[in-house]
């Protein structure tokens, strides 16, 4: 009998997790498709979190055309992309600078002191003015700040990575809320129906 595919207790329904593709592009390491060109520079959060969404499309696309392959459909990874919802890999900017801020909590990622301008917050040359009614409005943009990995970060074993929240607050394992056991992984996309499919729809 074979076992149903199910994820692990506690885990994504994603084929790598967030922590450990963090590690992996700011170290250099081009394992899931996109790395900083210079680690000790570090990347901006924003970069981070756009790279991460791109990583986890192309994975989707890559198992799409090997479920494509096995069922005889020609399917390219260009196709496939096309194909899956940009939903379906959303990750809010909420979620992940909180994700974010618990990394630099363990102090695993440090500012390379390296920023770049930005206009959110406001636009250049603008200034922290006091209104009629005595309330302070600031419009003050915020630069980009780029982070990289700590020397702490870098001796941080792969298991703590794949779970950060464990590390800082050290909880047993066993507490971490279940997924439902029935729930199955969703296919990330609709493939191209076969020849012989179209065939059949066009005769009814």
């Amino acid at each position: 009998m074979v076992e149903a595919l199910r994820p692990k207790r506690g885990g994504f329904l994603r084929p790598f997790g967030l922590g450990e593709f963090i590690r992996a592009y700011l170290s250099g390491d081009d394992t899931y498709g996109a790395c900083v060109s210079g680690p000790d520079r570090g990347a901006p959060i924003d970069d981070i979190r756009s790279a991460y969404k791109s990583a986890l499309l192309r994975e989707h696309a890559e198992d799409m055309v090997a479920f494509a392959m096995e069922r005889g459909i020609e399917l390219s990874v260009d196709e496939a992309l096309r194909r899956i919802p940009h939903r379906l890999t959303k990750i809010r900017s909420h979620s992940f600078y909180r994700y974010f801020h618990h990394l630099k909590m363990l102090g695993w990622v440090e500012p390379s002191g390296e920023e770049e301008g930005s206009l959110i917050g406001g636009s250049p040359g603008a200034r922290v003015e006091k209104t009629s009614r005595g309330t302070t409005l600031v419009e003050v943009p915020q630069p980009r700040r780029f982070y990289r990995l700590s020397a702490k970060g870098k001796q941080a074993s792969i298991e703590d990575w794949r779970d950060p929240l464990q590390a800082l607050y050290n909880y047993p394992r066993s507490q971490r809320s279940p997924k439902k056991a029935e729930r199955k992984l969703a296919r990330p996309g609709s493939l191209p129906r076969h020849a012989k499919t179209k065939a059949r729809q066009k005769r009814s």
